[in-house]
């Protein structure tokens, strides 16, 4: 059972690299099977069809995703450090080229041609991260380390906008280092001048 476990990884590791690298119709069950040298009838014996790899593959992201906001949660108690902690997670990826960009943002620019079950798990990450950066912005604007100029939630929908565009931009240009001169104006445009939550 552990090596059928460790098999569906490596699958769904090697997926969302491709997925990455070229989006949803930018691989094919043949080329996992190359990269991890497997056949891909043992592929499909894991995920019947690739509408099945791609959702579980969303499904688990998401997860990851829950289990990385808690933690960030746990580790940085202020909205201005949380905010800064998120958008320095996806600096670093971005600089290092680990994870250049985010697995749900590159899907849903290709949601009209997504199968509904991948479709609906991208919308709720959107969703999901939405309500959680609504809320980061709300507890800061409440403290007054945030000055917001809209709700808190339209102030999310265009933090996670810019970020997702960052990442986009980065990939256009060929310049890792043009998410942060996108994201770091957008944060210092959050924090009032002179305020607690000012970056020295």
């Amino acid at each position: 059972m552990t090596n059928l476990s460790s098999t569906a990884d490596d699958i769904l590791r090697c997926a969302r690299s491709l997925i990455i690298a070229g989006g949803y119709n930018g691989f094919s069950y043949a080329d996992i099977a190359e990269v991890i040298g497997i056949r891909k009838a043992s592929i499909h014996h894991h995920f019947p069809t690739k509408s099945d790899l791609v959702r579980t593959l969303v499904s688990r992201y998401r997860d990851e995703a829950a289990e990385g906001i808690a933690a960030l949660e746990r580790e940085v108690t202020d909205p201005v450090g949380q905010l800064r902690a998120y958008a320095g997670y996806w600096e670093a990826c971005i600089l290092d080229a680990t994870v250049p960009f985010c697995v749900c943002a590159l899907l849903a620019s290709q949601i009209p041609v997504l199968p509904e079950p991948i479709a609906l798990e991208v919308r709720a990450h959107f969703r999901a991260l939405s309500a959680w950066l609504a809320s980061v912005l709300e507890r800061g604007a409440r403290q007054g380390t945030f000055r917001l100029t809209g709700e808190a939630k339209a102030e999310a929908e265009i933090f996670m906008a810019s970020v997702h565009g960052g990442m986009l931009s980065a990939r256009a240009y060929g310049d890792a280092k043009i998410f942060g001169a996108i994201i770091r104006p957008m944060l210092e445009r959050l924090i009032p001048a002179g305020g607690p939550g000012e970056k020295a």
